[in-house]
């Protein structure tokens, strides 16, 4: 069969569905979880108006003894889900779990602890954009890019620029937003601090980083071993800061924050 015909039935098949279109579009996806719904699913969403995507950025990493390697990719689907159940018309793709996060010869940064996974920046950002042009090319108008982690946050910044600049003419484009991860050392911190938890504040695997992942999954926190362990330490993968006081109701405040931020930049960039 020749590849117009073949193009014809597969465009014919996202056109046709079980319900009248006005139907279709009242019901709200089974998931907006991306690798949970079928592709006739997700053809059904673009066209009754869900072209906002959200690319969630996590990574794998040590966190200390006392948080599991996964706790970047676990808080940011938690965060890029509830986001876009607020913003609405918006869909969350799979999470990238690899991340630049230092050298392997010689070992630098968290890949000095095991448990961490790096890739090159280079590599990261053509998997990335390699990602948008996927979501693109399906009709997405708005591709989203949050992360979790603070070590490429400028990487996320200058690819979204370079998309920008490349997807000029087109329906597309590429928000990323830094105000995400800013909460979390700038925001929350300072809430922190403000009641009564200065000392416990640093820069990783901290009082802040352990209540919010209290507060997503309190399964990735070894508690047991986090209240009765020693004074922290940077041979302990944590830097600045005393986790020990953290609790899952101190974190909710910081998640709130971080969803709220989002939303409101999606709503921005919609608006324009």
């Amino acid at each position: 069969m020749k590849k117009s015909r073949l193009l014809a039935l597969f465009l014919g098949s996202i056109a046709v569905f079980p319900l009248p279109v006005r139907a279709q579009c009242l019901q709200l996806p089974k998931s907006v979880l991306f690798e949970k719904l079928t592709w006739t699913e997700i053809a059904q969403d673009i066209a009754c108006g869900f072209t906002t995507v959200i690319v969630p950025v996590g990574g794998t990493e040590q966190s200390g003894p006392y948080i599991a390697v996964g706790k970047h990719n676990s808080r940011v689907l938690f965060q890029a889900e509830k986001i876009a159940h607020q913003s609405g018309k918006t869909l969350v793709a799979p999470v990238v779990a690899y991340v630049p996060e230092g050298g392997t010869a010689p070992r630098t940064s968290h890949m000095r602890f095991p448990g961490t996974i790096t890739v090159p920046p280079d590599v990261f950002e053509r998997l990335l954009a390699s990602v948008a042009d996927s979501f693109r090319v399906q009709g997405f108008k708005l591709v989203v890019l949050i992360g979790d982690h603070g070590g490429y946050q400028k990487d996320l910044e200058r690819l979204a620029a370079q998309l920008n600049v490349r997807w000029q003419g087109t329906a597309a484009r590429v928000l990323y937003v830094r105000d995400y991860y800013d909460v979390v050392p700038h925001q929350y911190s300072a809430w922190l601090r403000q009641n009564g938890y200065r000392l416990d504040v640093g820069q990783h695997a901290d009082i802040s980083d352990t209540s919010l992942m209290l507060a997503v999954d309190p399964s990735m926190v070894r508690e047991q071993a986090l209240r009765h362990g020693p004074n922290p330490s940077i041979a302990q993968g944590i830097y600045g800061g005393d986790p020990r006081r953290a609790t899952s109701t101190l974190g909710q405040p910081g998640l709130s924050m971080q969803v709220d931020a989002a939303v409101k930049a999606i709503d921005d960039a919609r608006s324009k």
